[in-house]
């Protein structure tokens, strides 16, 4: 399949959906279209819940896309890669609904970020969790506010500097990152189906309000992941950088 984002209204309920044939890795074009996808349904007054999904089993989310990445040669072209996961993640924050995460599988560095973005997340026990950045030569700079608010930053630590050790779904929800863990796809998806129907059923003015709230303290970060973009977008230039990204794509 070519990659997509797809968006499906049921009722009160918006389902995103994305997908690409490498992992579900993200170029920019679809960072750009995430983006837009959520912040479109901010006019949309009769969804209240967004459910955010990746297509398949095996991988929720591998993060950037290294093809992108190994064509970056300007501090320019890097900072506009790395600021397509600052406004995906500004724009979930942003979002006047509920974001609720499905996550199925491995998550690796930007994937990461995106899933603590979710205001409430589903996960299997095969989702285990990667921030890989280190041992490519950059660190999870934009993603680490998001990442930290949510499972603290001697986890964050932990997890960025072991760059190369895979967490567990179950470390995942230990650390809050996910809310609730399950074992069988079927089980996963119809809690899912039951908890955004009664969620989607409250006040959608008392859900903003709550978002709202759950999001506190967060308003500079329309200028802080744009400012830790450009870490990245200098870092990725580097010889160490091109090496590792080559090396990977040979295994």
């Amino acid at each position: 399949m070519n990659p997509f984002v797809n968006v499906e209204i049921n009722q009160a309920v918006a389902t995103i959906t994305f997908f690409h044939p490498q992992s579900n890795s993200f170029p920019s074009s679809q960072l750009k279209q995430l983006t837009e996808a959520i912040t479109q349904l901010n006019d949309n007054s009769q969804v209240s819940v967004i459910v955010l999904k990746s297509e398949g089993e095996k991988a929720f989310c591998a993060g950037a896309s290294f093809d992108e990445l190994l064509q970056v040669d300007t501090i320019e072209k890097g900072r506009a890669f790395f600021s397509g996961f600052a406004h995906v993640i500004n724009a979930m924050r942003k979002s006047n609904k509920i974001i609720v995460g499905r996550i199925q599988g491995k998550t690796v560095g930007g994937g990461v970020g995106i899933v603590a973005a979710c205001d409430y997340t589903f996960a299997h026990t095969d989702a285990a969790i990667k921030l890989s950045e280190l041992a490519i030569g950059i660190g999870p700079f934009v993603i680490e506010p998001a990442v930290s608010r949510k499972i603290g930053m001697p986890a964050m630590s932990e997890m960025t500097l072991e760059a190369t050790e895979w967490k567990t779904a179950q470390w995942a929800h230990k650390n809050m990152l996910f809310t609730r863990l399950f074992d069988s796809y079927e089980t996963m998806d119809a809690s899912l189906d039951v908890f955004v129907t009664q969620l989607s059923s409250f006040n959608p003015e008392a859900l903003f309000e709550m978002k709202k709230v759950l999001w506190k303290d967060t308003e500079h970060w329309d200028t802080l992941l744009l400012e830790r973009a450009e870490i990245s977008g200098t870092l990725v230039l580097s010889d160490f950088t091109k090496n590792a990204l080559n090396a990977f794509k040979k295994k």
